[in-house]
């Protein structure tokens, strides 16, 4: 719902709070208090200043009290901030764990984030990462051009002729159990025996490679049993490789005629429907095969198309862009706004046309034909195609025939076979490895990206004749993406460091956001750094400068999105960036100020030098399970700290696992990460310091605490008394909580109510007691260095903290004093006005704590304790309305494309009929007309409609859904609210005729809560808008994609481009014989299908168009 404007009441600013912790963004303009000046006058009675106004204005039902002066509410915000303060300081123990830290200096070293150095380092290996499988790739390539140049063509080899492991012809991943199924019975398959392999995460054979062939594709045909023959002799080769570089993972070979093998051997992952696998139609199949394009799509949308042919139309197009790369530019203009200039080509999609405008090709196209012209013949009808052939084979294109729904696939995908001619006659100068973006590996590898090197077929059809043209096929080597990662420095940059790199496109290949929740094989996983952070000016132009491959460094002030995703906080940055030599990649550093130095625990010589188990170093007792009564819970960070530790979701299980193994493992154990493991150690004992020295001789209940805590940077949780782990619902990771990262991000105290989902049940208060995190974090200067190693905080007694709120926004002078009228400080009679305060005046006051993303915190009517953690326009949508109006809040929209939907199947009711051309009488009475492809096509559709129901109702694929229940991704629109430009004391009018409401705001010092009081209302009729926090699903897959292509984002494809050579034989384009089909054989051919076959559902078909940028 849009958000009306802010012209929905008058303000007035207060006295000026200086030195606020959470600064502003600038000034914005209010609204004026007079309104419109063509519009009618505003009543006098809002033109008056607030202090001569409020006292004149008395809450209804509560005749002997007005609402509270400024100068009240201000006071009340004042012993709000300092009890806040005082419990802070007494148990949050800032101060005392800096000290602690101070005693220990002898444990620790302060070691420096030098960002340049890091930078390059981390580049540098990842190159020596890649570089190693490139070497390997090109061992290959080379092999398969030889051994195919070597190999005879055989015209009589039988399927019994060739031996070779069928992956498909092994069904045992898709039996649940393990248990064995029946496997294929020709000779010609081998039988396997396979091992569990954890790098692979899959069962592999490495004495054998595996072939897959589509499901749509002959195996038994000559031209497939040839191609088995001679890529056999790769088996030697992959083999080979893995012997000088034993980290190498899935080696592929993707054959031009479909075949794909690929070592080490595996059973295929066939899904539980028709595996429609092609390895041309892979990632990195399409990016290797062929430079860069610039296509056109144009469809033919004329009275003629319509029914079946309209329908083959659709399915050709979305199938065609499933065959385009990263590297790709698409419209159905003709205009590209950016291109890759680079493969231009023109995709006509018909069904006949008799003119060839050849005025037209001569002007812009001849002599050079820079642009090609595939055309495709789409349904059955007895439409002249010779224009069409011309057209494709005088501008070097192809043509096709699409006649029924099985030939989409195959026709929409040979056209790269024409585009790689250029690539084979250029030789070895297009011998160049490219490597991929990130997408999901089809054998279960999980995110990989692909190193891809073009197979060129070598032979000559005799002496002296022309060079071959055709492309092979295309080899590729994956690398991990985890294996990357483990390049880069993790717990060195602290909680909000990271290293992230993009390719030329600007998509990530490494970020902390790269979170694709599904994960489809068919489709890459492309997401632009800006959508991976939240964009502004800055960013474009780091991103702009890593892509053209140039080094820098930035600090820059820029919003980051909380890991709850629920909050906004404005951060310095620093950036800094390089190239990643020898590939199309950028690698980036984050690091905040505070990140610039880290901690790292040296434990003394010489208990080094003692050769004992860790679990006999000093501290570690306070890891044990039986120090917890005395000492609080602790939870550890599940890093991996060794390799033989056994990794688990439930942390007592991890812990366990962690304490069996350091009962074997020596402090200088080779097979440990001693940075985490004595980091770990270091600040169990400094947390269990903070234990001794404040915790353990404080009474919580006094206070109204459920639990006090401490997080560290080395990967401890300590939570004290040791019952209340038992509701400790933070990630036991420090780095991914929430509460921890913000901590870091922002001076003073941080509220984190319990989060509420909108859809889910309130609070259940009368079963569970909830509690209100309130965190900070430690700084730390050692000399002029300063960091922030620590964070802690308190969670408060929902309910006891609730009534605490009300005596502290009262007129009572101490708590234990009864606010009655003998103990208040007014006596209020009926001829006498008092002010109304947050305690007795509840029925008529509404005071409440929300914090900076605008949720609730705490308030003074019972009855909405249940609704804290809630976005406050669920709890009170006119004022926070209104608190938005003002510029306390300020909105930040963006998109999640990462997210994941469940399927939601359209009904039935709106959807459109299918497509028909109706025929008028003229043409009735013409007989021309009856043998015309337009009364063919009506026949169609009526013979179709007699034998299937549903051929004139929606399409089924649409009219039912997908029969698939999985979750699928999609785009999801996320809104936040952070503080806006107002730092000062307010009130304000919601002004709403009979309805009007008075309201005070004010921000307290030191904290991330905005403090109000307002009137209740009386009536709903103010509430024409309501603000949204929650998600929100994008039917257009995002913003205005309009807007997108008339603002491109700056793209940058590989640097060469092979799409001519004056060599290119391009005689074969693709003729076909074409005669006008007489009417009575098609009518007669026509019926005996229809009544020779048994009816059957229309086959639904699904097309999944990628999110791409135009």
């Amino acid at each position: 719902m849009a958000v009306p404007a802010r012209t929905c009441g008058a303000s007035w600013p207060g006295p000026v709070r200086t030195a606020h912790p959470w600064p502003g963004r600038g000034p914005r303009p209010f609204p004026d208090p007079r309104g419109p000046a063509s519009g009618p006058a505003r009543p006098l009675l809002l033109l008056l200043p607030p202090l001569l106004l409020l006292p004149l204005l008395t809450a209804p039902g509560a005749s002997a009290y007005s609402f509270p002066q400024q100068h009240t509410m201000q006071y009340w915000a004042r012993r709000l901030e300092q009890e806040i303060d005082g419990v802070m300081r007494i148990f949050g123990g800032v101060q005392q764990l800096r000290e602690i830290y101070k005693d220990n200096r002898n444990l620790f070293e302060v070691q420096e984030n030098e960002p340049q150095k890091l930078v390059e380092k981390v580049a540098g290996d990842i190159e020596s990462l890649l570089d190693r499988k490139v070497q390997a790739l090109k061992r290959l390539a080379d092999a398969a051009e030889n051994f195919q140049k070597a190999h005879r063509w055989q015209d009589n080899i039988k399927e019994e002729d060739i031996m070779y492991y069928d992956a498909k012809a092994d069904a045992e991943l898709d039996d649940p159990e393990g248990e064995d199924v029946e496997r294929g019975t020709k000779t010609s398959t081998l039988r396997l025996d396979f091992m569990e392999d954890p790098n692979f995460k899959n069962k592999v054979n490495y004495s054998y490679t595996a072939v897959q062939i589509p499901t749509d594709i002959y195996k038994g045909s000559t031209v497939i049993l040839n191609e088995l023959n001679w890529t056999e002799a790769l088996e030697n080769v992959f083999i080979e490789n893995r012997r000088q570089d034993p980290t190498l993972l899935w080696q592929v070979f993707g054959s031009a005629t479909g075949v794909t093998r690929y070592y080490p051997a595996t059973p295929w992952r066939a899904p539980k429907k028709i595996d429609l696998y092609d390895v041309r139609r892979r990632p990195w199949y399409i990016q290797g095969a062929s430079s860069p394009k610039d296509m056109v799509i144009i469809v033919d949308v004329s009275g003629s198309v319509s029914g079946l042919t309209l329908k083959l139309m659709k399915t050709s197009v979305c199938e065609m862009l499933d065959t385009l790369s990263d590297d790709d530019y698409v419209n159905v203009a003709s205009s590209n706004i950016t291109r890759a200039n680079c493969n231009k080509m023109i995709m006509m999609f018909t069904d006949g046309g008799e003119d060839r405008v050849q005025d037209v090709f001569e002007k812009y196209n001849w002599p050079n034909r820079t642009v090609r012209v595939f055309t495709f013949s789409v349904g059955q009808h007895n439409y002249d195609v010779t224009p069409l052939q011309w057209m494709a084979c005088t501008n070097k294109g192809y043509y096709f025939e699409i006649p029924s729904i099985g030939a989409i696939r195959i026709n929409t995908q040979e056209y790269l076979d024409v585009l790689g001619r250029p690539m084979v006659l250029a030789g070895k100068e297009a011998k160049q490895v490219q490597w991929t973006n990130v997408y999901e590996d089809a054998l279960g590898l999980g995110l990989v990206v692909t190193g891809t090197l073009p197979v060129f077929n070598l032979t000559q059809d005799g002496p002296g004749e022309k060079k071959n043209q055709l492309i092979l096929g295309v080899m590729g080597i994956d690398v991990a993406l985890n294996d990357i990662k483990r390049l880069t420095p993790n717990y060195t940059l602290g909680a909000n460091g990271y290293v992230f790199a993009i390719d030329l496109n600007g998509y990530v290949l490494l970020h902390p956001n790269l979170k694709p929740q599904t994960t489809n094989f068919r489709e890459p996983v492309t997401l632009d750094f800006l959508d991976a952070e939240l964009e502004d000016e800055n960013k474009e132009e780091i991103r702009r400068s890593m892509i053209d491959g140039n080094k820098g460094h930035k600090q820059i002030r820029t919003l980051v999105k909380s890991l709850d995703e629920r909050y906004i906080d404005e951060v310095i940055r620093n950036y800094t960036w390089v190239p990643i030599r020898s590939t199309n990649y950028s690698l980036g550093l984050v690091l905040p100020p505070y990140s610039t130095f880290y901690l790292q625990a040296n434990l003394s010589d010489q208990i080094l030098q003692v050769k004992l188990p860790i679990s006999k170093l000093k501290d570690f007792e306070f890891l044990l399970p039986s120090s917890f009564e005395s000492e609080g819970h602790v939870f550890i960070a599940p890093r991996e700290y060794c390799k033989d530790l056994n990794a688990s979701d439930n942390n007592t299980e991890f812990l366990k696992n962690f304490i069996e193994l350091m009962e074997k493992v020596t402090p200088d154990s080779k097979q440990c990460n001693n940075f985490l493991l004595h980091n770990l150690i270091l600040d169990t004992g400094i947390t269990q310091q903070l234990v001794e020295r404040v915790w353990r001789d404080q009474d919580l209940n006094t206070y109204s605490l459920l639990a006090v805590f401490a997080a560290t940077d080395g990967g401890i949780t300590r939570v004290f008394p040791n019952k209340a782990a038992e509701d400790w619902t933070e990630n036991p990771e420090p780095f991914h909580a929430s509460f921890y990262r913000r901590s870091l991000d922002n001076h003073g105290y941080v509220f984190k109510p319990p989060h509420q989902d909108s859809l889910l049940r309130p609070l259940e208060l009368e079963n569970d007691t909830v509690g209100v995190l309130v965190s900070t974090a430690v700084e730390l200067s050692l000399g002029r260095r300063t960091l922030r190693p620590a964070v802690v905080g308190v969670k408060l007694d929902l309910e006891a903290w609730a009534e605490k709120f009300k005596v502290l926004a009262s007129n009572r002078t101490h708590q234990d004093q009864p606010q009655k009228p003998p103990f208040s400080a007014q006596q209020c009679g009926p001829n006498s006005h008092c002010e109304m305060d947050c305690e007795v005046n509840n029925e008529d006051l509404l005071c409440v704590l929300i914090d900076d993303g605008g949720f609730l915190v705490l308030s003074n009517q019972n009855h909405q304790w249940d609704q804290v953690g809630r976005f406050f326009s669920e709890v009170d949508a006119n004022l926070m309305l209104a608190l938005y109006n003002n510029s306390f809040y300020t909105r930040k929209e963006s998109y999640d494309y990462q997210a994941a939907c469940a399927p939601q199947p359209p009904g039935n009711l709106g959807a459109a009929p299918r497509g028909v051309f109706v025929p008028t009488i003229a043409d009735f009475l013409n007989l021309a007309w009856w043998t015309s492809a337009a009364a063919w096509s009506l026949f169609q559709q009526l013979l179709y409609g007699l034998i299937y129901h549903s051929w004139f109702q929606a399409d089924p694929a649409e009219a039912e859904g997908s029969p698939e229940t999985r979750e699928s991704s999609c785009v999801m629109k996320q809104t936040q609210y952070y503080f806006g430009s107002v730092n000062a004391s307010y009130n304000a009018i919601i002004d709403c005729g009979n309805c009007s409401r008075l309201f005070h705001a004010q921000r307290l010092t030191n904290t991330n809560l905005l403090f109000v009081v307002a009137e209740k209302p009386l009536c709903s009729q103010c509430e024409a808008g309501r603000l949204l926090q929650k998600e929100t699903h994008c039917p257009a897959d995002g913003p205005e994609q309009c807007e997108l292509v008339q603002r491109p984002r700056y793209r940058r494809g590989p640097h060469i481009c092979f799409d001519y050579n004056a060599t290119e034989d391009t005689s074969d384009c693709g003729r076909g014989a074409s005669f006008p089909p007489s009417l009575g054989v098609l009518v007669s051919l026509q019926l005996l299908l229809l009544l020779g076959l048994p009816p059957r559902p229309q086959p639904q078909v699904h097309s999944f168009a990628a999110s791409r940028r135009l």
